[in-house]
């Protein structure tokens, strides 16, 4: 570790004063997606305003590149997303760690933090650097059985057993559990007014209009699911994502509109050809966030944005097609609904499209909720500050 010198008065005589050190650490974040942007921008922002030396790098992958970009963040890119065949993702991770080895060597960090790079993982145990990694993810066995055994600490919701991580591989008592779901992190500072906004409709930001999405119509937005994934990709699935879109486009893009966000370039082509002039496919990464704000009804085939959606009050659906732990969280509490046949997904669309007052019940639950659970950032910064 780095020391600098810091002064302050301790009484108004200018001579009386003490000499005490800050220490200074150096840190490395590597972020691999669009989520760990948003939940790891917070955490980087508090530490570097403690002075410590913040690295942060990623990889070349669409959606964490733009998104990088609209939020603010300077990312190192080494090495690329491997895609789906199970050889170009171990020729991606194996050049990564190479890469990673000679700048993270250089850069010589006191500790690492990322959601559970394997890449990070070689890496820091490789060069004996402590690693924090977040995870929310046991449904994810790859990401898991290389990078958990290597963990210095998880952090993880306290909905996740402890048994779906002592599996892989780490002690129950290097796990740091924590009363709350990840999109905390940003929903709580996205912006001060938005717990009193959440009941109402000025919270819609006109990101619509920009998009040249018809206002005056209500909006279903569909998240697909993260299909070059090895959780997903040879997989037995739960859902079929995209019989269940075509279901939902059929029968209500007449009079609705339907918002697909894709995850990649060759998904975005496919989904455009579809649904050519039946749904509106974004081509452009956006802030899911603003966009979330501004929609009617969610439909996500994947994890994050389908909590975020319902932390933020949202009629919100899960077409997942497997098993999430948080998924199982949020139908408890009533912020979500599970549909895994078009009769069940299309009965739920109907309902939130045409009961307002359930939607209203459910903005008020919603922030409830969301006001008692724990901030994952505050945990990681008082774990570091008290560790340092």
């Amino acid at each position: 570790m780095q020391f600098r010198f810091a002064f302050y008065l301790e009484s108004k005589e200018f001579f009386n004063v003490k000499m005490i050190f800050l220490v200074v650490v150096r840190i490395w974040f590597d972020i691999l997606t669009p989520k760990q942007i948003m939940f790891f921008k917070p955490a980087i922002d508090i530490l570097r305003k403690q002075n410590n030396d913040v690295l942060c790098t990623s990889r070349n992958y669409r959606e964490a590149n733009e998104l990088s970009k609209i939020k603010g963040l300077d990312l190192l890119f080494v090495g690329s997303h491997g895609g789906a065949d199970l050889y170009n993702k171990l020729y991606n991770s194996t050049d990564r760690i190479m890469g990673l080895s000679k700048i993270i060597h250089g850069f010589s960090p006191d500790l690492v933090i990322s959601f559970s790079s394997p890449e990070a993982s070689r890496v820091s145990y490789g060069l004996g650097i402590n690693h924090l990694g977040f995870n929310d993810s046991p449904h994810a066995e790859a990401v898991a059985r290389l990078s958990l055994p290597l963990l210095t600490k998880l952090f993880s919701p306290s909905i996740i057993p402890l048994s779906s991580w002592i599996k892989y591989g780490i002690s129950s008592k290097q796990i740091i559990r924590y009363n709350g779901l990840d999109p905390v992190a940003w929903l709580i500072r996205h912006d001060e007014s938005h717990l009193n906004k959440i009941n109402n409709d000025s919270e819609k930001t006109g990101i619509l209009e920009n998009l040249n999405i018809d206002p005056t119509k209500k909006t279903i937005l569909i998240r697909l699911e993260e299909s070059k994934a090895a959780y997903i990709t040879n997989k037995k699935l739960i859902t079929q994502p995209l019989a269940l879109v075509d279901c939902i486009v059929k029968h209500f893009n007449e009079k609705n509109n339907i918002v697909i966000l894709c995850r990649y370039v060759d998904q975005i082509n496919e989904i455009s050809r579809r649904f050519k002039n039946k749904a509106i496919v974004l081509t452009d990464v956006v802030d899911g966030l603003e966009l979330l704000k501004s929609i009617d009804v969610f439909i996500g085939a994947g994890g994050t944005m389908t909590a975020e959606s319902a932390l933020l009050g949202k009629p919100t659906i899960s077409i997942a097609p497997v098993h999430f732990y948080v998924d199982d969280y949020l139908k408890r509490t009533g912020l979500i609904k599970r549909a895994f046949t078009m009769s069940r997904l299309v009965s739920l669309v109907n309902m939130f499209l045409n009961d307002d007052q359930n939607c209203m019940l459910l903005k008020e639950k919603a922030r409830g909720i969301l006001q008692t659970m724990e901030d994952p950032i505050d945990k990681l910064v008082l774990h570091i500050n008290s560790n340092s």
